[in-house]
């Protein structure tokens, strides 16, 4: 099949690549020149493991190509995908502008039917009006579907490779059987495609999202509780966690959630409630306790420190999450914004994150040249990412570079026992705190 994605973004730039990787030939159109030159010459603009492997083969192979020239790029498409930015607008709603625009240049540039689908998040009646702005100057027949990405940011070519599920909503038929041709190669091991009425596979992706970070701030808050009573919030994640209506995953307590979607999505979500008159109070307490959960260490480290001011603070983890190199909604980014205000020095280190940051920040602070080259002279560590080069560091360099073996800790990479034994100060989320 011949296939159009709109945006190399991380949702576009999968979407594409993984399609052309079953066979497809599938042309991505962006605006941004330079980013177009950078792939049309092989070089990948986002970091996202096992992605470049199947964008350099199917590039030189000649399934996968990139303008910035929508008429070029939809030629002759069977399905045109939609993954455009829906960022928060002013009073915290998706921003449609980009998706609309889009849209209305589509429509007389269609020559014969196809199928556009929505791939980006977007509000419960999105398609409704990508379907009228498109069919505005239209003259052939097409259909608009919604087909919500459930892609993880670390493991999102195996998610689009290899679907738990497929979800797309449609009204037509015709759309309906081009859809299940396209996703047949990948639901071969029998994971459901679920078609649906499109407003219900709009909210999905919605409810999924909000769900999941209403399941993560619940846990946040079990851990606060525990700090308070002396539970281990460990032993609450592993005594609950074994019941299968609740299950194991997203229950571990941190510093919050971050990134492009949870933080967007449930905010999106509230907003299109109250759009209706309803108000979505549990979204709002998630919201609220997130953005309170993100600066739990800060108190802790000043009480620890005195005061902040003069203070060396090594920070490891930048990206809201391991493997990627994504800081949009970082905890991170909130925690060092803080720290700078106090007159903090901050060395830092990501694997992958540093020149997102550096771009976004400026030499603000110290990028280190590794893990350990962050801890020189430092009066604490703080951890804001579980990558997995941090969680078996070599504790002796840990201890021989810092001012204080004090770690606070807001992703529980140790073992309490471990820590006191070693003689650290060793602050966490709902766990005993360390001091030595």
């Amino acid at each position: 099949m011949k296939i159009a994605v709109v945006g190399t973004g991380y949702v576009g730039l999968v979407t594409g690549t993984c399609f052309a990787e079953t066979g497809n030939h599938v042309s991505c159109i962006d605006i941004d020149a330079d980013k177009i030159k950078k792939l049309n010459a092989g070089t990948i603009t986002i970091y996202e493991p096992g992605l470049e492997p199947l964008f350099q083969r199917n590039l030189h192979q000649q399934r996968l190509f990139f303008t910035t020239d929508l008429a070029q790029g939809i030629k002759g498409a069977d399905i045109i995908f939609l993954a455009l930015p829906t960022p928060p607008g002013e009073d915290g709603s998706a921003d449609l502008q980009y998706i609309l625009k889009v849209a209305s240049e589509l429509g007389g540039l269609l020559d014969h039917y196809t199928v556009v689908v929505d791939k980006s998040t977007v509000p419960v009646g999105t398609a409704e009006k990508v379907n009228r702005v498109i069919a505005e100057k239209a003259k052939v027949p097409f259909d608009v579907v919604s087909n919500p990405e459930f892609l993880r940011e670390g493991v999102a070519v195996d998610d689009f490779m290899k679907p738990d599920r497929v979800v797309i909503g449609s009204a037509s038929s015709q759309a309906e059987a081009v859809m299940r041709q396209l996703y047949a190669p990948f639901v071969r091991q029998g994971n459901p495609i679920i078609f649906m009425d499109v407003k219900s596979a709009e909210l999905t992706k919605y409810a999924a999202n909000a769900f999941l970070a209403t399941k993560i701030t619940f846990m946040n808050e079990i851990a606060n509780l525990c700090s308070l009573l002396g539970a281990d919030v460990d032993a609450v994640r592993q005594g609950i966690g074994t019941d299968t209506r609740i299950g194991k995953r997203f229950l571990f307590a941190g510093i919050g959630y971050g990134g492009s979607c949870f933080p967007k999505d449930v905010q999106a979500l509230s907003k299109s409630a109250q759009a209706v008159a309803y108000e979505f109070d549990l979204l709002k307490a998630v919201m609220k306790v997130n953005d309170q959960q993100k600066e739990k260490l800060i108190e802790p480290i000043e009480t620890f420190l005195g005061s902040f001011k003069g203070k060396t603070i090594a920070i490891w983890g930048l990206a809201f999450k391991p493997y990627t190199d994504d800081i949009r909604e970082a905890p991170a980014l909130a925690n060092i914004q803080l720290l700078l205000e106090k007159g903090v020095n901050l060395r830092v280190y990501d694997p992958e994150a540093m020149n997102n940051v550096r771009e976004l920040m400026g030499d603000r602070m110290y990028y280190a040249k590794n893990q350990y080259d962050a801890l020189e002279d430092a009066d604490v560590l703080m951890i804001m990412t579980e990558w997995p080069v941090f969680r078996t560091p070599d504790f002796s360099i840990v201890a021989s570079k810092m001012k204080n073996k004090a770690i606070f800790d807001g992703r529980n990479l140790y073992d309490l026992a471990q820590m006191k034994k070693l003689g650290f100060s060793y602050h966490s989320i709902g766990r005993e705190f360390i001091e030595n």
